[in-house]
């Protein structure tokens, strides 16, 4: 049987780290390799009584013994983590790395998905669906690249869909599972590199779905924004959908665009329209084959898997 596993660089509430872990044993999960970027002794205790869970703090002692010291960047120490699961002794044929709000649904289950690969791929790619805020299992799905897609957006999207790449607020690329055991490999968020090269031939895992859950809700999204604009997935670095010769913005400017010109209001404007579930996105989502149902039950796999955190 194909053995599986994941790594995982978490900030996250313990309740929300051991949802995500007993999710992904549930999916048949062989290792969980889960870093915890600050102290976490209430997660920490659970995860380590756990026979298939490696879970490590990441205090002074482990960026000591990895590089020196602890980057600044959480995407440096995601990848530096990442590579460090994947450099450990294999104890599975497949890693992939995720993020705490992100899940991985499968039709096969995903032992026999990766199982069914020839043996010459070293890499497959799993595709995001993006979570409609307020809804607990209603996604948009992944528009693959092409000729149609940007009017297919704008077309969904009216007011914003030149601004938001296949009309997901966050990234399209997904996630890379790696075949275990190769040399002189380092693993990023998003993708892959063998002796300093990318991988890039992955082939997609179409049965495959990477659940987003990139924005829950209004608040939960209002809370994780500021961080997000300065450091994360929204930061200033990260180029436009479009050019900007072609009215393209990067969601940066977008953001500070509209905060500038229409404050909370204009943010509500653009997440009612981009990311709110409602009766309006899911009809036009639907017409393009593009809304999916997925129910991911996180409770219930937290209450077999850690019985004694959930009572």
């Amino acid at each position: 049987m194909t053995k599986w596993g994941l790594s995982a660089t978490i900030l996250a509430p313990a309740p929300d780290i051991l949802r995500f872990a007993a999710y992904h044993l549930e999916q048949g999960a062989h290792r969980l390799y889960l870093y915890l970027d600050a102290e976490n002794p209430d997660a920490y205790a659970t995860l380590k009584a756990h026979s298939k869970i490696r879970v490590q703090t990441c205090d002074v002692a482990h960026w000591k013994k990895l590089i020196g010291k602890r980057p600044d960047r959480h995407q440096v120490r995601q990848t530096l983590n990442a590579t460090h699961a994947y450099n450990r002794r294999a104890e599975v044929d497949w890693l992939i790395h995720m993020d705490v709000d992100e899940f991985l649904v499968s039709q096969p289950p995903i032992a026999e998905a990766l199982g069914a690969l020839d043996r010459t791929q070293i890499a497959a790619r799993v595709r995001p669906v993006e979570l409609l805020g307020g809804s607990d299992r209603a996604f948009k799905a992944f528009i693959p690249a092409g000729p149609n897609r940007r009017a297919l957006v704008n077309e969904i999207y009216p007011t914003f869909g030149t601004y938001v790449r296949g009309g997901f607020l966050s990234h399209l690329a997904g996630k890379l599972f790696v075949r275990t055991g190769l040399p002189d490999m380092t693993v990023r968020i998003h993708n892959a590199f063998q002796d300093g090269k990318m991988l890039v031939d992955a082939v997609e895992l179409t049965q495959m779905d990477l659940a987003h859950c990139h924005a829950k809700s209004w608040d939960a999204w209002r809370a994780a924004y500021t961080y997000r604009l300065q450091k994360g997935s929204y930061r200033s670095e990260i180029k436009p959908a479009t050019t900007p010769e072609n009215g393209g913005l990067s969601l940066h400017d977008l953001f500070t665009l509209i905060e500038a010109e229409s404050g909370l209001a204009g943010l509500r404007q653009f997440y009612d329209e981009v990311i709110g579930d409602s009766p309006d996105l899911r009809a036009r989502l639907e017409a393009h084959g593009l809304l999916r149902l997925i129910k991911i039950d996180l409770d219930a796999a937290a209450h077999r898997h850690f019985p004694d955190a959930f009572i």
